[in-house]
């Protein structure tokens, strides 16, 4: 079962060619783009297919995030099923990190993230470098001359103001950073595949790096590939060929490879 959690501003129809990717491969695929309303939602159904496959040693939960949304959609399902169901949380298997995480509470990466969702295409942040003509190659070209419209200028400048109030508020910043600590130190054990780019002008190369390394360093099973040139979000669409086969391989070597494994006696046993 593939969970897909959508970033702001998306729907389901952007989530459209994720999923068929994964029906394609015979998975059973849900997709959320509002976290609050649908996360209790999509928690009760993942009880209800860990509870069905209970006496199935091979079923199996893979989360596919995007953006800082999905991420901490991702933590409020988390939460849930240690409360539902702890045993849901052993069935997680993989976890897909588009376009995130940021290592704390930052101001500027949510009015970034906002804007984009306000005016969508319109919106700078949603510009990236062009691709050249090679599938296999990308290059990143200079966008000095490039500049935020007046409105979105003036958009930027009140949001990131609202939220330096609002992230700076003592019950806020502790949830936010209670969130990032457990999704730092304590996540589901399981093989981790971070997409990014360092085009990605919401949520900065370094910081998914940064946190991919901790978690490299903790001793978990992390992959990662930058898109180099893709605007945030937006590495399916730019490089459809690249990021399908990220997700072939990942699903192939992490998850699906040990199928056979879990069924079987370990060396030990």
């Amino acid at each position: 079962m593939v969970v897909l959690l959508g970033c702001l501003g998306s729907k389901q129809k952007h989530l459209k060619r994720y999923a068929d990717h994964y029906t394609s491969r015979e998975f059973l695929t849900s997709a959320i783009t509002s976290p609050r309303p649908r996360s209790s939602a999509i928690t009760s159904k993942i009880v209800s297919y860990n509870v069905r496959g209970r006496a199935e040693k091979n079923k199996k939960i893979v989360f596919h995030t995007f953006s800082n949304t999905g991420w901490l959609c991702y933590f409020v399902i988390l939460e849930n099923l240690q409360q539902q169901d702890p045993s849901a949380v052993e069935k997680i298997k993989g976890s897909v990190v588009d376009s995130t995480p940021v290592a704390g509470p930052d101001s500027q990466v949510w009015a970034l993230g906002f804007s984009a969702a306000i005016m969508k295409k319109h919106s700078v942040v949603t510009k990236g470098a062009a691709p050249n003509t090679r599938s296999d190659v990308v290059v990143v070209e200079s966008h000095k001359d490039i500049r935020p419209a007046a409105t979105e200028a003036v958009l930027l400048s009140a949001l990131e103001k609202f939220f330096d109030l609002v992230l700076n508020y003592p019950a806020v910043n502790r949830r936010l950073s209670g969130v990032m600590e457990l999704l730092s130190s304590n996540q589901p054990n399981c093989p981790q595949l971070y997409i990014y780019s360092s085009a990605d002008r919401v949520v900065p190369a370094k910081s998914v790096e940064s946190f991919l390394e901790r978690q490299r360093k903790a001793g978990c099973e992390v992959r990662s590939c930058d898109f180099v040139s893709s605007p945030h979000v937006d590495h399916y669409r730019s490089n459809p060929g690249l990021y399908t086969s990220q997700l072939t391989n990942f699903l192939e070597d992490c998850v699906l490879a040990r199928r056979e494994d879990s069924s079987s006696p370990s060396p030990s046993a």
